[in-house]
């Protein structure tokens, strides 16, 4: 077990990309029971009076915020399927933010990347950041790297996490992440 301790002044947590369908259907999630152990996490937040964040990713009518160079989201775009512009539509219905939590719509992978996050974290004197959301391989590796260049003190909440190849969540779990992060479980950072 890693030793954690939080100042809850400089520490949010960061739902990330949390969407009914991944977190409520993918055999990954669902067999480890990510909603239910996210939920209490995140009482257990509101209780101490963590900020607590959300991201989801979202686009406008047309996907105009997508290239073609963009490999990630650019077939997405071509197929035509209908945009989501907010983000609320596809966060998990139980995983609904409470008043004055901040939720970012971004265009991009990364949590951070293009969004106000940061600025919204740099204006609470943020520096750690309790990291959790679908995918694993997506959102979650994503941000981890960019925030760990921006210095941020960072822990991964592994059971909190879920991704379509189980054995690319492992993998980052076991040995990528704890380069730039403390990989932790949810009880323990309760």
């Amino acid at each position: 077990m890693t030793d954690i301790t939080f100042y809850k002044s400089h520490t949010a947590l960061l739902i990330a990309d949390f969407y009914a369908e991944q977190m409520g259907k993918l055999p990954h999630a669902v067999n480890r029971k990510c909603v239910e152990k996210t939920l209490a996490l995140r009482q257990a937040a509101r209780a101490a009076g963590l900020l607590i964040c959300y991201s989801a990713t979202v686009f406008r009518p047309g996907y105009i915020e997508v290239s073609e160079r963009n490999k990630t989201f650019s077939e997405r775009k071509r197929t035509g399927g209908p945009a989501i512009a907010d983000p609320l539509k596809v966060i998990h219905p139980q995983m609904q933010p409470a008043e004055g939590e901040p939720v970012v719509g971004k265009h991009r992978v990364n949590a951070m990347f293009g969004t106000d996050l940061a600025m919204i974290l740099g204006a609470r004197n943020i520096d750690t950041l309790i990291l959790l959301g679908f995918a694993t391989s997506g959102v979650v590796l994503s941000t981890t790297r960019y925030a760990a260049d921006a210095d941020y003190r960072l822990f991964i909440v592994e059971d909190c996490c879920a991704d379509a190849d189980p054995a690319v969540h492992d993998f980052l779990c076991a040995k990528i992440f704890p380069r730039q992060a403390d990989v932790v479980q949810s009880a323990d950072v309760i």
